[in-house]
């Protein structure tokens, strides 16, 4: 992915990579986190699954709204013992956005760091015009998740509730 097309934050887990990778490759999480989505996959994904992101005000109750299909195409977890950080990158495959999110999640001592990025245009407009234009938008929603997913793992920790691996 090209740097200047690319929307990316990250951010400091409290938990093990392993078990941050559980949390964050499970995409049906990702609709608690992400404003305004519906995630319609099954429980387990494997490279070649596909599943669907529904995202706009209507989504959720009525199922009205941006349709965006994706397929795995890498799920490598991370390995503790060398280091290794786990990276999940999901093809958007339309029929409105295409390109690709990318989750990496890295071991860093008794917690994690994640780091999801965003590499989107818009199908049928000029691929570098469209995502320097959504360049912005993704980084803010990506900073949402980010916080939505740590507000989620400190509540739990605090025994607030909290994360819910399914």
């Amino acid at each position: 992915m090209r740097a200047a097309r690319r929307a990316v934050v990250r951010r400091r887990l409290p938990l093990p990579a392993p078990d941050a990778w559980a949390l964050v490759t499970d995409v049906r999480n990702h609709a608690r986190w992400v404003p305004l989505t519906r995630i319609d996959a099954a429980p387990r994904l494997a490279v070649g699954d596909r599943f669907v992101a529904v995202t706009g005000p209507g989504a959720r109750r009525r199922g009205w709204g941006l349709h965006d299909r994706m397929v795995v195409e890498r799920a490598d977890p991370p390995d503790p013992t060398s280091g290794s950080p786990g990276r999940a990158v999901y093809r958007k495959l339309g029929p409105v956005l295409l390109g690709t999110a990318e989750v990496r999640v890295s071991p860093a001592g008794d917690g994690s760091v994640l780091e999801w990025s965003e590499d989107v245009h818009v199908r049928g407009l000029p691929r570098t015009l469209t995502a320097w234009a959504l360049r912005p938008v993704l980084g803010a929603m990506l900073r949402v998740v980010a916080r939505r997913v740590v507000d989620e793992l400190e509540g739990s920790t605090r025994g607030g509730g909290g994360a819910s691996r399914r």
